[in-house]
């Protein structure tokens, strides 16, 4: 299940492109062998790119107030540092961890993120590992991106067919239930002066608990760790490799997110598992996320790894510099840091050119061509459909959440799915389902201030989750709330769902668990524990997904006719809609 290459590196002739370093993290051995006997292998890596084909809008697309991302910018940003790096060593990978694809904007989603594969093929990534949105579509789908072939359902929709991805899709922890062997490939090996480096790639062990199960019934994610540790077994018995890189999709968070290369207050799942790692694991680049750092955290054998994050929707890049001692074939330093991919215009007083308040002036002297040329391609085909407007706003609504959790654009979302399905008394709406905001300055297709397209609709709910409705007694609602923080009822993260109109509850961020929200009322009535209720959501949550399992006892499912996309475009069709008020939910202490 491995793949072996030896890495024949080739500088490519690309245009500089001016990069900002901010900040580095490192891990080294003391007494370092001498230069004669060292290889340096250098690494340019990303996570969660999610088919940023267009540069992010709105909040999204910046980096300490710096415009930034877009696959046209990337590729150039990653192949001005290979260049630059090739001239310090020859050899120098690209490679991602995870979230590639999944959860993407209209010009990646509608043809199935293929658009995504072909740009990485192009800018020359080597390898990447899964992470949970690679399973969207389920496991069949995954295996076409890795190995190429038109949907089985919706066939080649570009008309010129569909190769793959010309890099490894790598997935470890992931094991097929009828076979026990991972379902893609568990690392890759790279023969480089003299030693070897492997790379491992794996996602997240509670992938399940945030992707719809439907997709996933024949697979098992294991343990992340200890799957890693296996493999590194495995690797220096059966191959005589002593470094290793671990692609993973699970991370953490830092205090300071200004910092880009930092790693002030760290914390997360992704410090558990690199206390296990075997120290063969000098680097991890690590994802999920959506934090920046570069950190350098204690493994198994009381040393350091190097663990990285650069963000999302490839606004920022990680440069890594490893060494490896040709004698012990170990890492023995490794060192990390951000930096960001810049696409806009700087005024003469240095402030970021704009054509009217938030929304940036794009750099056409920082596009790759060849990324052009793909991203074009997608954008006339589904450019009909994308800038179709389908309704309207008032003002920017936002998925910026306040102290209770509650987010202007998730009342307007829960808003949307009651007023889609007659009946319904009152609706839900997960948070990690808002992918970007709805801000009323943008206009992808030349539309006036305000006007909201098909395309930016499926920006926030890029899913194709259907809206679903369902009963549940007044008690079973509580049970439901309740869920909503980590630790209960097998709860593995606080997730504050968003709600409609008409529905409030308080709740005490300190109280026991189980027991934590009262005073819940429907239109100023108290809900009776007795009662039922008709409850508006999407089928991943109504499926028990994000770990609210307490859904799945409902009854009298019914399923409205169209996608949550299709809900949240027909409530702004009876625009404008304004940002929802924030004042259903209380938190008290």
């Amino acid at each position: 299940m491995s793949i072996v290459r030896t890495r024949h590196s080739v500088a490519a002739a690309v245009a500089a492109l001016a990069l900002v370093l901010t900040g580095a993290a490192a891990a080294e051995a003391k007494g370092p062998p001498p230069k004669s006997q060292i290889v340096t292998v250098n690494l340019i890596a990303f996570n969660d790119f999610h088919g940023a084909i267009d540069p992010p809008t709105g909040s999204g697309g910046l980096v300490n107030g710096t415009p930034a991302g877009g696959v046209e910018y990337l590729a150039t940003a990653v192949k001005a540092l290979r260049a630059q790096q090739e001239l310090e060593s020859p050899h120098s990978f690209t490679v991602a961890a995870g979230d590639l694809v999944g959860a993407s904007p209209l010009v990646s989603a509608a043809f199935h993120d293929e658009p995504t594969v072909e740009e990485m093929n192009s800018l020359g990534l080597d390898v990447t590992s899964v992470g949970n949105h690679e399973f969207d579509e389920g496991v069949d789908e995954l295996l076409r991106l890795q190995d190429g072939g038109c949907h089985p359902v919706d066939g080649c929709l570009d008309g010129d067919g569909f190769e793959g991805a010309d890099f490894p899709i790598l997935a470890a922890n992931v094991v097929d239930n009828d076979t026990d062997l991972p379902i893609l490939a568990p690392y890759t090996i790279e023969k480089i002066g003299g030693v070897k480096i492997a790379f491992v790639g794996m996602t997240l062990e509670g992938t399940p608990g945030i992707v719809n199960p439907a997709g996933i019934t024949n697979v098992t994610f294991l343990d992340e760790a200890e799957t890693a540790n296996r493999y590194a077994t495995e690797l220096r018995k059966s191959h005589g490799v002593r470094s290793i890189v671990l692609l993973l999709h699970e991370g953490g968070q830092q205090a300071n997110q200004t910092d880009l290369s930092g790693c002030t207050g760290f914390s997360g799942a992704v410090t558990g598992i690199v206390s296990q790692l075997d120290p063969a694991y000098g680097v991890v680049v690590s994802g999920h996320t959506h934090r920046p750092y570069a950190c350098a955290l204690p493994n198994s054998s009381g040393g350091n790894t190097v663990v990285t994050s650069a963000g999302t929707n490839g606004t920022i890049l990680t440069d890594i510099g490893i060494t490896i001692d040709k004698q012990s074939k170990k890492i023995v330093a490794a060192e990390a840091k951000n930096i960001i991919v810049e696409n806009g215009v700087k005024n003469p007083d240095g402030t970021w050119a704009t054509t009217s308040p938030g929304v940036y002036v794009r750099n056409p002297a920082t596009i790759d061509a060849d990324a052009k040329v793909i991203a074009d391609k997608y954008r006339s085909a589904v450019a009909p459909l994308a800038n179709r407007v389908v309704g309207s706003i008032s003002a920017d609504i936002t998925r910026d959440n306040n102290t209770a959790g509650e987010s202007a654009l998730g009342d307007v979302i829960a808003d949307g799915m009651v007023a889609y399905t007659p009946g319904s008394d009152l609706a839900l709406m997960n948070p990690g389902g808002i992918r970007a905001n709805l801000v009323f300055a943008n206009s992808p297709g030349g539309e006036p201030a305000g006007a909201v397209t098909y395309g930016e609709v499926f920006a926030v709910q890029p899913f194709n989750n259907l809206v679903v409705t369902v009963s549940l007694t007044g008690a079973q609602l509580k049970e439901v709330l309740e869920q909503q923080w980590a630790g209960y009822a097998g709860q593995p993260t606080t997730k504050i769902l968003q709600v409609s109109a008409g529905f409030t509850y308080t709740y005490s961020a300190s109280g026991p668990l189980g027991s934590r929200v009262s005073d819940i009322r429907l239109n100023g009535t108290p809900i009776d524990s007795a009662g039922t209720y008709r409850v508006s959501t999407n089928d991943f949550l109504a499926n028990g997904g994000d770990g609210f399992t307490k859904l799945t006892v409902a009854t009298g499912r019914t399923t409205a006719p169209g996608f949550d996309v299709d809900s949240l475009a027909s409530y702004l069709a009876a625009g404008p809609q304004g940002p929802g008020p924030m004042n259903r939910i209380t938190m008290v202490p």
